[in-house]
């Protein structure tokens, strides 16, 4: 008798995987058990059937699904029925368990982790078979929890969303980081050169290396053994060539560890790109400037871009980390695409954000009324917008700008409450939209007019994103080959 676990009976009693179709691990084994219990050898069997017996062996080892008329005859030899043979419990508590080892080497855990097959015997014991069966279960359940399906990436997103929140995504610990790494190399003011980055890996006991062929699923790699950090030699158009780089030393600084799931790998981003932005930006001299535009009333994201030399996208988000905790201001943020669907999202203004059931912002459509959206329809690509949006919580100001990338536009965009605009450059614009979202009425229905002439006649094929039938990258670093790295830094190990 077997004495198994929860977890073990949980196994056995679960019903066969929809693509078994008649379950032929089940059904073989019923078969053998009828065959052997009837003293019948193979051979015997297989003559009686007139089959071979290799073919019978292949049925017995659910290889092989017979035909309706096959397991008549099979039936009539073993002296039982069709719907006997077909019942979906398995014959015997050692059969179950075998069953349940052999699901688990056809399974895909098994074959991620290349393992050999192992063959079940009447001397295998059913303690080994216990033990290959829960070590099985155990690795299954720590890869379904470093799977990022969409609904734990949107709930890791909102939780996290509401912890950056409830500290006005204001870090000073990492404020202090940034203050104590700048002092190190010997900052004075000004804009960040990329020398001063390159004496800042030297500092932290780091070498900077260009290459030509680093994986493409990275963007910079680091070789912790040899003190290395692996850059590529062809920089992007659209991106900071000093952020990787940065990157690549504050998850150093932050003393991240792997992450053990896609909450870890969530918030350790959010880390690094804060401490990016804060040693891009000092705090000191860019709170001294924002006090001082506040005081003429002309805070300009224009001017915290230009003044620090870093990108639009950057700029608005430091902005963020420093308005609400050193300026008294409430803030939202947005990166929105082309297509309307938000990327990033940040607010503490009350500003109401379409959301799903989980309350998580990122893949949802922002409305067509928002600066966000309208200004991808201003000709004027050079100059900020400015729009006030009377929304169900109350009219908000926003700035917004577009900025490339290659997965297409994208609009960033700071917004305010009205009751602060009075300290913002763009204040005085004429430029207003409503939105009533999520009223379906406001911008998700079409006009009655159209809908009438055209509901029914219209077959749009839609341009599917790739990733819509995807599941969300999975691994210790989602969406990274680690194969791919590790061959990488084996080839460009000086100690190689």
């Amino acid at each position: 008798m077997i004495n198994a676990d929860p977890l073990l009976r949980s196994a056995l009693s679960a019903p066969a995987p929809a693509e078994h179709g008649l379950d032929a691990l089940t059904l073989g084994r019923r078969i053998r058990e009828l065959r052997t219990t009837r003293r019948m050898t193979l051979d015997s069997l297989a003559t009686a059937i007139d089959r071979a017996p290799s073919q019978v062996s292949m049925i017995e080892n659910g290889n092989r699904e017979p035909r309706l008329s096959m397991l008549r005859t099979i039936a009539t030899a073993l002296g039982t029925t069709v719907d006997d043979l077909l019942k979906p419990e398995a014959p015997s508590e050692r059969a179950a368990l075998e069953i349940a080892v052999e699901r688990a080497q056809r399974g895909a855990v098994f074959t991620a982790l290349g393992l050999a097959k192992i063959r079940v015997s009447r001397a295998t014991s059913d303690e080994t078979l216990q033990t290959i069966l829960t070590l099985h279960h155990e690795i299954e359940r720590l890869h379904r929890e470093r799977a990022a399906t969409p609904e734990e990436a949107r709930r890791a997103n909102a939780q996290l969303r509401a912890t950056m929140r409830a500290r006005d995504n204001y870090f000073p610990e990492l404020e202090e980081q940034a203050l104590d790494l700048l002092t190190a190399v010997g900052h004075s003011g000004g804009p960040v050169s990329h020398q001063v980055v390159a004496d800042m890996a030297t500092h932290l006991g780091y070498s900077l290396h260009y290459v030509g062929d680093l994986p493409h699923s990275t963007r910079s790699v680091t070789d912790k053994r040899n003190g290395r950090i692996y850059l590529p030699t062809a920089q992007s158009a659209s991106r900071d060539s000093r952020t990787p780089i940065l990157q690549a030393f504050a998850s150093l600084l932050c003393g991240h560890d792997e992450p053990g799931n896609y909450a870890d790998f969530l918030r350790q981003r959010v880390e690094t790109n804060y401490l990016t932005a804060a040693i891009l930006l000092p705090e000191k001299e860019t709170v001294r400037m924002l006090t001082e535009a506040k005081n003429l009333r002309r805070i300009s994201m224009e001017d915290l871009r230009d003044a620090f030399s870093v990108s639009y996208e950057t700029a608005a988000h430091r902005f963020t980390n420093l308005a609400t905790a050193r300026l008294g201001i409430p803030v939202h943020f947005m990166k929105v695409h082309e297509s309307g669907t938000i990327i990033k999202a940040y607010e503490n203004d009350t500003v109401r954000f379409p959301s799903d059931a989980l309350g998580a912002v990122e893949g949802t459509t922002v409305c067509r009324n928002w600066t966000a959206r309208t200004v991808f329809d201003v000709p004027d690509r050079f100059s900020p917008w400015y729009q006030y949006t009377d929304t169900p919580t109350g009219t908000f100001w926003c700035t917004s700008r577009i900025e490339k990338a290659k997965e297409g536009e994208y609009s960033v965009s700071v917004g305010v409450p009205f009751d602060h605009v009075k300290w913002f450059r763009g204040r005085e614009t004429g430029n207003r939209a409503v939105s009533r979202c999520p009223d379906e009425a406001c911008c998700r229905s079409a006009p009655d007019d159209l809908a009438t002439r055209w509901a029914g006649q219209s077959w749009p094929a839609a341009r599917t994103p790739t990733s819509l039938l995807a599941a969300l990258p999975t691994g210790t670093f989602p969406g990274v080959d680690q194969t791919e790295v590790y061959k990488f830094l084996e080839a460009h190990s000086p100690t190689h």
